[in-house]
């Protein structure tokens, strides 16, 4: 199988690098020119996943369309803010054979769409049988270190689903299979934004209790919103929901957790953010999540209550 894995940063690495360990040709476009160059002349991506040794089947290049063009298997794993501009210079490249599968995490900040949502707004009707989303709670790190990980590979069409949990699955990481494209997703995405509402609260110094407050509380939201767009609700009690909440809500490789922590120890996020190279796609989400849910009506971030205890909680001085 010719598989196009589109982003570089350590996500996109980690999967595409798994890929390319299982044998197959796997083209890697990378925005950053000295990502495409380190890789090519020292097998890892210095940049974002550093200490990790990369696979002579994984060939990295900044030609979209060269990486584009002629796969079976197109994964998409660009930050979600730039999905629609760099998906919409692929969509005529997709046979009516190619799976295309994305693994970003996040929500159209106008649209309020999640990425496969966009996708189907990109591409023509005969392609959307053809889409499947791959999300679950996975550290890049972790799952390039070959960490037992467990993640989901959601399709409309039960054959898609079983086509990337055959090309991705390995002794280290394996795959559920789900019909819950909306609900797969959705927990994917809200989860990065309760990741920074954990980080604040740890920040701000309130304790196990509150952090376990957010949680529960946070996994009762996600799946309010999911129901109101047509999501099961036993996704949420799976790995895409409350498993992946408990670990970017916890795991101190959270990226989203760690910008939380600095906000609530008094940082300012432009600061927080010039010192950081990665995405933290809660960011973004956050005013995503919070317009859509005014827009459908849902309540959601833990009701006013837990918000005036962290606002009243705040150490004096602290922006």
């Amino acid at each position: 199988m010719k598989i196009g894995v589109v982003g570089a940063g350590a996500w996109g690495t980690a999967l595409a690098n798994l890929l390319a360990e299982k044998g197959f040709q796997v083209d890697l476009w990378a925005f950053e020119t000295e990502v495409c160059v380190d890789i090519m002349e020292t097998r890892e991506n210095k940049l974002f996943l550093p200490g990790i040794r990369l696979s002579e089947n994984l060939k990295p290049s900044n030609d979209l369309d060269r990486v584009a063009a002629g796969k079976e298997m197109l994964l998409l794993v660009m930050p979600s803010h730039v999905f629609r501009s760099v998906s919409t210079n692929i969509v005529y490249h997709p046979s009516e054979k190619t799976i295309i599968v994305s693994a970003s995490k996040g929500v159209g900040n106008k649209t309020h769409l999640t990425m496969t949502g966009i996708l189907e707004q990109l591409l023509p009707r005969r392609y959307h049988d053809q889409i499947a989303a791959l999300s679950g709670p996975s550290f890049a790190k972790e799952v390039a270190e070959k960490i037992p990980t467990a993640v989901t590979a959601a399709a409309c069409r039960s054959e898609v689903a079983k086509q990337v949990q055959a090309a991705f699955v390995t002794p280290y990481f394996r795959i559920y299979t789900s019909h819950d494209v909306i609900g797969a997703q959705l927990g994917d995405a809200v989860k990065n934004v309760m990741a920074i509402a954990a980080g604040i609260s740890d920040g701000l110094g309130l304790g196990l209790n509150t952090r376990a407050v957010l949680i529960t509380r946070g996994i009762t939201e996600i799946q309010r919103l999911g129901i109101k767009l047509g999501a099961d609700p036993k996704t949420f009690m799976g790995l895409t929901g409350i498993g992946d909440l408990i670990l970017t809500c916890t795991g101190t490789l959270s990226r989203n957790w760690t910008v939380g922590k600095r906000l609530g120890q008094g940082m300012k996020l432009d600061s927080i953010l010039a010192q950081i190279r990665t995405v933290a796609e809660g960011i973004k989400t956050t005013r995503s999540v919070y317009n859509m849910s005014k827009r459908l009506g849902v309540e959601t971030y833990c009701g006013t209550g837990l918000s005036n205890i962290i606002r009243r909680s705040r150490p004096q001085g602290s922006n």
